[in-house]
């Protein structure tokens, strides 16, 4: 598989390998004991109320204020975070990439290390997206900001490619980016997350064969439910997944999600659910705590 990569400078790669010491020295001294992803801006994105809780903390039900939780936290609501919640340093390790794909070509945003990462995170937007809303550091209450972050400072990468497609097609990118990046990283976790129509996507990996076998976990938000996953080689496997959902979702009915739920912790499958009180089709992309995910994946199974 060829890759195209965007050209820099010597004196950018210096200045990039610099700074990943210095961060990566930052958050070593302060090293969270629940999981290998060290905190970042926890007190602003992981300080959630529970309101209900079941299964050992495997379901919760987290509360969820559009006051507070938009217009409070926005500067613009829904189009710009306040400064506080982000950290743009993280951009000197950012890159557009074109890769070469088994003949397809994929356009993709890259942040963190490009081999030998500890980690990889593949975020899939839904309809209507391309790379840039993975990338944007302001929308989403800065989410994908903090998830940059999280990955480039424990020795990450995380990637959002713009999908051409949401059938067999963009599903056969997608496993040939999971392949390229498990080998990239010389066989370290691979994490697939999927919002809205992006789904389908995750859907069709869970089916793939060769592709589950790169695979340490998978993650749905306001995703629509597969009521054939425990059938699928990706729960044949245990592959851990995080679903997160808005109890208001008008798109993808958070029932049907609950079921499916309910259903794999029956069979004691490695599965954490957020419910989001109140939440609509976008609150799980604004609101999960990618801390969170990243540590019960990574520690799972």
């Amino acid at each position: 598989m060829k890759r195209i990569l965007s050209r820099m400078s010597t004196d950018h790669l210096r200045v990039m390998a610099s700074g990943l010491l210095f961060l990566c020295g930052i958050t070593a001294a302060s090293a969270a004991q629940d999981g290998p992803i060290r905190p970042f801006k926890d007190d602003l994105f992981s300080r959630q109320t529970v309101l209900e809780s079941r299964d050992g903390g495997a379901f919760a039900v987290i509360d969820y204020q559009e006051l507070r939780d938009i217009n409070e936290r926005d500067q613009e609501p829904e189009r710009r975070v306040k400064s506080n919640y982000v950290d743009l340093r993280v951009r000197q390790y950012q890159e557009n990439e074109t890769l070469t794909l088994g003949g397809a070509k994929l356009d993709v945003m890259r942040a963190g290390r490009l081999n030998d990462a500890n980690f990889t995170v593949i975020f899939i937007h839904g309809r209507g997206g391309d790379r840039r809303l993975g990338a944007n550091d302001y929308s989403f209450g800065g989410n994908f900001n903090r998830l940059k972050n999280l990955a480039v400072l424990n020795g990450g990468v995380y990637y959002a490619p713009s999908m051409r497609s949401f059938d067999p097609n963009g599903a056969a990118d997608i496993a040939a980016l999971i392949r390229l990046t498990f080998e990239l990283s010389k066989g370290r976790p691979v994490i697939l997350a999927c919002a809205s129509m992006g789904s389908f996507i995750c859907h069709s990996v869970s089916r793939d064969k060769e592709a589950v076998r790169y695979l340490k976990g998978l993650v749905i938000m306001g995703g629509a439910p597969d009521p054939g996953f425990l059938t699928t080689p990706a729960a044949r496997l245990k592959i851990p997944i995080y679903i997160a959902h808005g109890s208001d979702d008008k798109v993808y009915a958070a029932g049907d999600q609950v079921a499916l739920y309910t259903k794999m912790a029956a069979k004691s499958y490695p599965v954490r659910f957020r419910l989001f009180q109140t939440g609509g089709h976008g609150t799980p992309v604004r609101m999960s705590d990618w801390r969170d995910i990243l540590n019960f994946l990574l520690t799972a199974g």
